[in-house]
């Protein structure tokens, strides 16, 4: 059966934001390769060198994988949001906090039908989250 995992693609802050998510939601960053680290740098894009070009960090068996997009492709990350569940709201709400820091908050957190705490954001690197902790349903 096939595993469904999520892919990322940042602005030239990479780096930052997969060391800042090893250390927030608790996993093991597994890869963090250069575009300069390519078996052929030569074929990299220009202005590329010091950018990401895969990263992998390994949560709960998920994994969270993401690079730096090259200058001339990078676009804003809309249309989704990752996903997390807790099984308290206390450590929902502790998730939640530390990724909101820097960022938006579009939901706070709060008491939902089907969670005791739920709330979205979007952190400082520009990824949307959806947190939520007691789930009651789904």
């Amino acid at each position: 059966m096939p595993m469904l995992d999520n892919y990322l693609f940042f602005s030239g802050n990479c780096a930052d934001a997969m060391r800042f998510y090893e250390r927030t939601l608790g996993g093991k960053l597994e890869a963090m390769m250069t575009y300069a680290d390519s078996p052929e740098p030569a074929n990299c894009p220009a202005n590329s060198k010091g950018l990401i070009m895969h990263a992998r960090l390994i949560l709960d068996g998920r994994a969270l994988m993401a690079s730096d997009s090259p200058p001339e492709y990078q676009k804003p990350m809309t249309g989704f949001a990752l996903s997390l569940g807790y099984p308290t709201a206390d450590e929902a709400r502790r998730i939640f906090d530390a990724l909101a820091k820097g960022g938006s908050v579009t939901m706070p957190m709060q008491k939902t039908f089907w969670a005791e705490a739920y709330g979205m954001l979007t952190d400082q690197y520009g990824t949307p989250w959806m947190v939520g902790g007691g789930l009651i349903q789904g």
